[in-house]
């Protein structure tokens, strides 16, 4: 029935909102790019405006990070090995990093990863938020043609809205007619990242763009997106930050012990439900489902990598090639 009603009280128009972002706060004034979109604009017109009005060239990877939401810490040296490895990663193949672009979560520490390496003029890396306009804080500043605007990044700690963070370099915020809920950007984000691995980046080898997920912490829907990545056809190399908490751990946990196959035994098994259980609150019969995603994902267990951070993609020659190897 919502969904009914979004669609029968919300009308398409162009985009009024597109510019550049001038981050208020912190010290220190980054610029971001920035276009609102409709939930179901075509990859294709995306790509052609990233690459032509933004003259971004197409990534050699794109590293998409997902994640829990919710603000969580890191472990110091955790958060050192993740943010160095994730940098390193991008400068070293001038990878794109996609993430949910606003200031919570696992965003927030990429984004602390993000500070951390503009401070040291190091250059820029090329970092995507895709978000909900929805839950924007102070969307309305937003709003203009072409237009430079000042945005705030003090969150009210009393809203349930959020703010982008201020260390991203591009944003696209992608519109549904609803406010306060995030789910429009989900479906856009996942067939723009299929439609950039499509790109030919070696015309001579056939070669599209590879694509890593990389999860760190997360709730059961990370563990979906884990799955979803590794059955897509050709499947998405998975890294899982191994230490970070929830459903990255859960992931770690089943592949430290499984079996070539996924194959894992049932003391192994029933220690999963267990965890799953406690981790998420859930009864015995919802761990039992997520129980058996996380058995899924263990079939193809050797595009899963849990070093504490690695990113690792396959070239058409099936040679594993990781960058970097920053920790244990």
């Amino acid at each position: 029935m919502v969904i009914i009603y979004v669609i029968k009280h919300t009308r398409t128009y162009p985009t009024d909102s597109f510019g550049i972002i001038e981050f208020q706060g912190g010290g220190f004034i980054n610029k971001a790019m920035y276009i609102r979109v409709s939930y179901d604009t075509k990859p294709d017109n995306l790509l052609h405006l990233m690459v032509k009005d933004w003259q971004l060239e197409l990534p050699t990877l794109l590293i998409s990070v997902h994640g829990g939401l919710q603000n969580f810490d890191l472990q110091p040296k955790l958060k050192q090995v993740f943010g160095k490895g994730l940098i390193k990663a991008a400068v070293t193949t001038g990878a794109w990093i996609f993430t949910g672009g606003v200031n919570t979560g696992v965003i927030r520490h990429v984004g602390d990863a993000l500070k951390d390496h503009s401070s040291k003029s190091r250059g820029k890396v090329c970092a995507i938020g895709i978000a909900p306009w929805g839950i924007l804080e102070n969307k309305e500043d937003l709003i203009g043609k072409d237009v430079t605007r000042p945005y705030q990044t003090m969150a009210n700690p009393l809203s349930k809205l959020a703010v982008l963070n201020n260390s991203h370099s591009h944003f696209i915020l992608t519109d549904n007619g609803t406010c306060g809920k995030y789910g429009s950007e989900v479906k856009l984000r996942r067939l723009l990242e299929k439609h950039i691995s499509l790109q030919k980046i070696n015309t001579r080898l056939g070669q599209g763009v590879p694509l890593v997920c990389l999860i760190v912490e997360g709730g059961p829907n990370v563990i979906s997106i884990a799955l979803e990545s590794l059955r897509d056809e050709p499947p998405i190399p998975v890294v899982v930050c191994d230490g970070s908490g929830r459903a990255s751990d859960i992931i770690s946990f089943a592949h430290k012990f499984s079996e070539d196959g996924g194959l894992v035994n049932d003391d192994v098994r029933d220690q999963l439900l267990v965890t799953i259980q406690k981790t998420f609150n859930y009864s015995k019969s919802q761990s039992q489902q997520i129980l058996l995603m996380v058995m899924e994902c263990m079939k193809k267990r050797e595009l899963v990598s849990r070093k504490a951070f690695q990113v690792c993609y396959h070239l058409p020659s099936f040679t594993r090639v990781c960058a970097p190897d920053s920790g244990p």
